[in-house]
C-alpha cells in the first residue's frame, strides 16, 4: 500500500481483521486490483481531499504535546508541532511515543542523533527538551524534507540529512534513537559510537540482539515496544 500510495492510506480496524482504504481514482483502484488480485471501490462525498486530517490527532507524553499545525496545544504543554508532509511520523503512533518516554528519563543534555527520522518528530522533541546539537538522517528525501521544514517551524536546530545509515559515516553522539525495525537496528547498532541507545519499531514480543549494547529499561504500548540500552564497558 505505501508504494501504491505514498501520501498515505486509512488503516481500519473491523473487529479482528483489517481494511486499507485510499482515496484514488479509477487508475488507482486498477492498480489495487493488479496488485492484490480484488478490491472494493465506492463514490465518496465532497471533501474527501482534507479527510485524513482527521485521523491526525495530537498526542500527550509527558510534558509534551506533539500535533499537528492545524490544532493548539493547551495547558503550558512543551508543543512539538508535526505536519507529516510524505513521511512517516506524526507522534501518534506507539513506537514514537514509548520513544519520547524513555527520552524524558534520561538528562536532557548532550548530543542526540535520530536515525530514521521521518517527520522529525523524536529529533525535534529532543531539541526542546535540550539536547543538543541534534542530527536527524534517513534514507528518504522526503523524511529530510519534512524534518527540516517542521524544525524550523518549531524554531529548533536540527541537521537534517540523507544517508543510508547502514553504510555511511555516523557522528559520535552522547545519545541515539532509532525508531525502525528490528532487523534494521540490529544492523545500525554495531555501527553508532553512542553512549545510550533508545530503539523501537517492533513487536513487544522481539527483543534487539545488540553486541555492543545492554538493555537497562523497556516500555511496551498496544503491543509495540521500546528499549534503552547503554554501551557495555569493555
Amino acid at each position: 500500500m505505501l508504494e501504491l500510495f505514498p501520501a498515505g492510506f486509512e488503516e481500519v480496524d473491523r473487529g479482528g481483521s483489517t481494511e486499507l482504504v485510499a482515496y484514488t481514482d479509477a487508475g488507482g483502484e486498477e492498480r489495487l486490483w493488479h496488485a492484490f488480485g480484488g478490491a472494493a471501490g465506492t463514490d465518496v462525498e465532497a471533501g474527501w481531499e482534507d479527510r485524513w486530517r482527521d485521523f491526525h490527532r495530537p498526542v500527550r507524553v509527558g510534558p509534551l504535546w506533539v500535533g499537528p499545525p492545524w490544532e493548539e496545544a493547551r495547558d503550558g504543554a512543551l508543543a512539538v508541532v508535526i505536519d507529516p508532509g510524505r513521511a512517516f511520523g506524526t507522534g501518534s503512533h506507539p513506537t514514537t511515543r514509548l520513544c519520547l518516554e524513555l527520552l524524558l528519563g534520561l538528562d536532557a543534555h548532550g548530543s542526540l542523533l535520530d536515525v530514521g527520522c521521518g517527520s522529525g518528530v523524536v529529533a525535534i522533541a529532543a531539541a526542546k527538551l535540550g539536547f543538543a546539537p541534534v542530527d536527524a538522517v534517513d534514507i528518504e528525501e522526503a523524511a529530510v524534507e519534512a524534518t527540516r521544514t517542521n524544525a524550523a517551524a518549531n524554531g529548533v536546530a536540527v541537521a537534517a540529512r540523507r544517508i543510508d545509515a547502514q553504510r555511511d559515516a555516523l557522528p559520535r553522539v552522547d545519545v541515539a534513537v532509532a525508531n525502525i525495525s528490528l532487523a534494521s537496528v540490529e544492523a545500525v547498532a554495531p555501527r553508532l559510537d553512542a553512549e545510550r541507545l533508545v530503539t523501537s519499531g517492533y513487536l513487544a514480543g522481539e527483543r534487539p540482539a545488540l553486541e555492543h549494547y545492554a538493555p537497562v529499561a523497556r516500555r511496551e504500548s498496544d503491543g509495540w515496544a521500546a528499549d534503552l540500552h547503554e554501551r557495555r564497558r569493555r
